[in-house]
């Protein structure tokens, strides 16, 4: 009989719930009662949403962050945090963000490093360690949620990070190493599984995603030494690796001492076979057969039949599961009410895999005739979406088949564009920009709300945006900005506003995934071959440049970002869709050149995170990300200078591929690593200009002019003055306009400085 369970359920609810209930919070609307309350209301619907599983996920809610969470539970909190003022409610949230509420009585402080999780767009808090770090555990939390679980009289399994994940995960803020920290750790985890066992726990879930990179001896060995100590006589441990194949791992993996392995059948199906030989016979095995990184049906006959032998051979060994948590994906496909019922017919989010998965189980334990209804349904829709004619065009086909490498090159070099742009923009020594957003009020969210419903007319709807363009260009010279942004108030996001605009693509109205805290996206669904029908940006840009005599910045998000931030199909190979999105950004960017753009950025946020987990895989990945974007922005004249964008990511090992792109300028984020990510320029000679971000738009604190200068004082200790720019390290929608204008004021007011003083 084969057992189901749930590695994680989305924390945000249907209708962003959590997202609402955070930011009341934080602007002193509501208190810790009510925002405690609304976790725990969350927390019921979501495990009544997974009442078929035979075990549900206890841990997986977080109101920020689950790594995050597992610092508090360890007791490793920054030293800059006051332990000793307010509650941990408000320390919590001043690791995540700068301050608890917007008048912390605290004040702000450095938030927590952020970046993304594995290959995902979900970004974590990185953890701190030094070498006086000691780990204390703090269960109360997860013991809570835990007690509250048992009381639904489901069988309940906490999910926690393991300890060694946990550990690589840590960046060292001195020169210690964080692998000397294991005992320690492990001696807070061993007590916190003698208070789960005391609680009834049976299983609980280790999440050790960490087996499916390419991790060094001394790693491996410190997988050993931690299963081997924490084995508990009360306590199962299910062993959790996701996103990727095990490959030199999955003897490790296999021979570890736990009661159960998971591992992500659908990136790694073809090691399952292995596990199945090699997996002692006392052990579980977990497959995750249902994606939990993409909304698309599952094929269930084809995994049923896949399956059945493995059932066969295992029996109650065997459970089944989504490959990771679904957390990657939106909660509830039945709100969507405006799909084209095709497409929507060939979707699956997360209370629908849930549902996938129970027909899976009782297909297995009660034999293919007592599902027949649902796999002939589950193979028509399937069937429909191999053959739609909406799919498939044999036109952009043939674009992309006739690509070639010249499309993707300059016309001069970059020290030749260089002279030429400098000429033609008259720029001042550290220009000051921004990444292109200005925040979205909540008038705009208004009127994009009423034109949406036709409740306000084409024309209105334009006067509304045009109003907002002067207003973001009028403030931007009078804070005395040197390259404008028209501000984006026309977007709803940088992904879906190019998606609506391009076929190939679908949107839905509630498919909402957590980015991070409250920040949520909606990707939009990428079904078929892209094509862009008209231009998209050149009207909103143009007008926009007719307001001011300074240069205004074109704003476009790039083929990679496009394709990594939305539901991509999977009936072809990534790099042939992002080829497809390139030509049509390329042609974007002549448009825009057309009109009298002379700066293009084209935002590739999503570059970094694209990559292979393991090494070996980057180049074929780098080769083809890399010239889709020179395909998309090196069509250009040379006076035309073409900026890049990249946030949150450890791009530093990627150097070499970052200066292949040949963007004239490149701004990544600095700010909350306080520049730590420049330490790669001290062995790479990047050739073109660089902004390094100084201002952290992910807090709501405010640099001071001091800051931004000390930041970029340590930038220029390695990259000349001459090719520095100055500009914050995100777009700054989520921000609000009191915050943005006195922080770009001081950032203006530290570039003056610099020209000055270097």
């Amino acid at each position: 009989m084969a057992i189901t369970h749930n590695l994680g359920f989305p924390r945000i609810g249907k209708q962003r719930e959590l997202k609402f209930g955070l930011e009341r919070y934080w602007q002193g609307d509501s208190d810790p009662a009510t925002l405690e309350a609304l976790g725990n209301t969350l927390q019921q619907q979501h495990w009544a949403h997974q009442a078929d599983c035979d075990w549900v996920p206890v841990g997986d809610f977080s109101f920020y962050d689950h790594v995050l969470d597992m610092s508090f539970l360890l007791g490793n909190i920054p030293s800059r945090i006051d332990k000793d003022t307010g509650s941990e409610l408000d320390q919590y949230f001043r690791v995540a963000r700068g301050r608890s509420v917007g008048n912390d009585a605290c004040g702000s402080v450095k938030a927590g490093e952020m970046t993304k999780w594995f290959d995902t767009n979900y970004h974590y808090i990185v953890p701190e360690v030094t070498a006086e770090t000691t780990f204390s555990l703090n269960p109360a939390r997860l013991i809570a949620q835990v007690k509250n679980a048992i009381a639904t009289g489901k069988n309940i399994k906490p999910v926690i990070i393991g300890p060694v994940t946990y550990l690589w995960l840590c960046k060292e803020k001195d020169s210690s190493e964080r692998i000397d920290l294991l005992d320690d750790l492990i001696r807070v985890y061993q007590a916190l599984f003698a208070k789960l066992a005391q609680c009834g726990i049976e299983w609980i879930q280790v999440d050790e995603p960490i087996l499916v990179t390419e991790i060094s001896a001394e790693w491996k060995n410190a997988l050993q030494k931690t299963y081997h100590t924490l084995k508990h006589p009360n306590l199962n441990i299910l062993l959790a690796t996701y996103f990727g194949t095990l490959k030199e791992n999955l003897t490790l993996a296999c021979t570890l001492p736990v009661a159960g392995l998971h591992v992500d059948a659908i990136n790694a199906q073809e090691e399952v076979k292995h596990v199945v030989d090699w997996l002692p016979v006392h052990k579980v095995l977990s497959l995750g057969v249902i994606n939990g990184r993409n909304i698309w049906k599952t094929d269930l006959s084809q995994t049923l039949q896949w399956l059945q032998p493995i059932s066969s051979r295992l029996g109650e060994r065997l459970w089944i599961a989504p490959s990771c948590s679904l957390l990657h994906v939106p909660v509830d496909l039945d709100s969507e009410t405006q799909l084209a019922l095709d497409i929507k017919n060939w979707l699956s989010f997360a209370v629908q895999k849930l549902q996938e998965l129970n027909i899976l189980k009782r297909g297995l334990n009660d034999g293919v005739a007592s599902i027949q209804a649902e796999l002939a349904e589950n193979t028509l829709y399937i069937e429909q979406r191999k053959n739609s004619a909406k799919v498939h065009c044999a036109e952009v086909a043939a674009k992309v088949a006739a690509l070639t490498k010249s499309q993707g090159e300059r016309q001069s070099s970059y020290s030749e564009r260089a002279k030429i742009q400098k000429v033609g923009l008259n720029l001042p020594l550290f220009p000051t920009t921004t990444i292109g957003s200005f925040p979205q009020t909540q008038a705009i969210r208004t009127a994009r709300k009423h034109y949406k419903s036709n409740e306000l007319t084409n024309e209105d709807y334009k006067a509304c945006i045009r109003a907002e363009i002067e207003r973001s260009i009028k403030t931007q010279e009078t804070i005395g900005l040197d390259v404008l942004v028209h501000g984006e108030a026309e977007r709803n996001d940088m992904v879906e506003y190019f998606g609506e605009q391009l076929e190939g693509y679908a949107f839905s109205q509630y498919g909402w995934v957590q980015s991070y805290g409250s920040r949520c996206v909606k990707p939009p669904i990428l079904y078929g071959d892209i094509r862009r029908p008209e231009p998209m940006t050149v009207d909103w840009i143009a007008y926009a440049q007719s307001l001011t005599a300074k240069p205004v910045k074109a704003m476009l998000t790039g083929p990679v970002t496009l394709l990594n931030w939305s539901f991509v199909r999977d009936d072809q190979h990534r790099s042939i869709t992002c080829a497809q999105l390139a030509l049509a950004i390329r042609e974007e960017v002549l448009d825009l050149e057309r009109s009298g753009a002379k700066i293009i950025q084209i935002d590739e946020a999503a570059l970094r995170e694209g990559l292979p987990l393991r090494k070996a895989e980057w180049p074929y990945y780098l080769q083809w990300s890399v010239e889709a974007f020179r395909i998309s922005a090196n069509a250009v004249k040379d006076e035309t200078q073409i900026h890049t964008h990249m946030c949150y990511s450890e791009f530093n090992d990627i150097i070499g591929a970052i200066a292949e792109l040949d963007a004239d300028v490149i701004t990544i984020e600095t700010s909350r690593s306080d520049t730590q990510l420049l330490g790669v320029f001290d062995v790479f000679d990047y050739p073109n200009d660089i902004g390094p971000g100084v201002y952290d738009i992910h807090s709501p604190n405010i640099p001071t002019e001091a800051e931004i200068k000390s930041l970029m004082l340590k930038a220029v200790k390695r990259i000349p003055k001459e090719r520095l720019w100055v500009n914050p390290d995100c777009g700054l929608k989520t921000r609000r306009w009191e915050d943005v204008i006195p922080a770009l004021q001081n950032m203006v007011g530290a570039a003056k400085q610099l020209r000055c003083e270097c």
